[in-house]
């Protein structure tokens, strides 16, 4: 059978890559949707791996194209969703998993009514921007955009189906696991093995 699109959200800190790549590692039923975005790379992410780091200009012909799935401005840049990639992944049966912004989510939602939206948070705000301190990286400016863009996204979570508090890592993973698996044996995404068994019934 066909993998399940899922779009995985959170506030920026929420720790949603960690959780991502520790689900990809310990689970082979997953793939990763690799966004293109014209943000600049962190330390130690790879071009093709974790982003496809690209010029807005690059960005913008490929909206007129019409090659991404979704696209949205996050923090003065675009992000955006690559066509081809997911759409093989969910044909080789593979679940596959978007890191995208709430008004990206909404879009594949939209589209495509059957995407699994999962919103991924720490237990706290007070959490939230320790996190982000800790990181050492972005500027009080840039963490105060953060937070101000958390206020905003807060306004979409109930438009999620399910919510993934991320406190403990090792219980966040397997909460994530256990909602795909169930919602993959959902009769209405198993119209084919169900067709599947009635004919092979008519034989007997």
């Amino acid at each position: 059978m066909d993998g399940i699109l899922i779009v995985m959200s959170g506030f920026s800190g929420a720790g949603k890559g960690t959780l991502l790549h520790r689900l990809l590692n310990d689970y082979d039923d997953f793939a990763f949707s690799v966004s293109m975005t014209t943000r600049s790379p962190r330390e130690g992410e790879v071009d093709g791996k974790d982003y496809f780091f690209v010029t807005k200009e690059k960005f913008e012909e490929t909206i007129k194209n019409g090659l991404l799935y979704e696209h949205a401005t996050y923090c003065d840049n675009y992000y955006g969703t690559p066509r081809e990639y997911v759409d093989s992944k969910l044909k080789e049966g593979k679940s596959v998993i978007l890191d995208i912004e709430v008004q990206g989510a909404m879009q594949i939602k939209e589209k495509f009514p059957d995407t699994l939206l999962v919103f991924v948070t720490p237990p706290s705000i007070a959490e939230l921007k320790r996190r982000l301190e800790k990181r050492g990286t972005e500027s009080a400016e840039t963490i105060a955009k953060r937070i101000t863009r958390a206020k905003e996204e807060s306004k979409w979570i109930d438009r999620y189906e399910y919510i993934v508090i991320n406190d403990d890592l090792d219980t966040a993973v397997k909460e994530m696991h256990d909602i795909v698996l169930a919602q993959r044996f959902q009769t209405k995404r198993c119209g084919t093995f169900i067709k599947e068994i009635q004919n092979e019934l008519l034989s007997f």
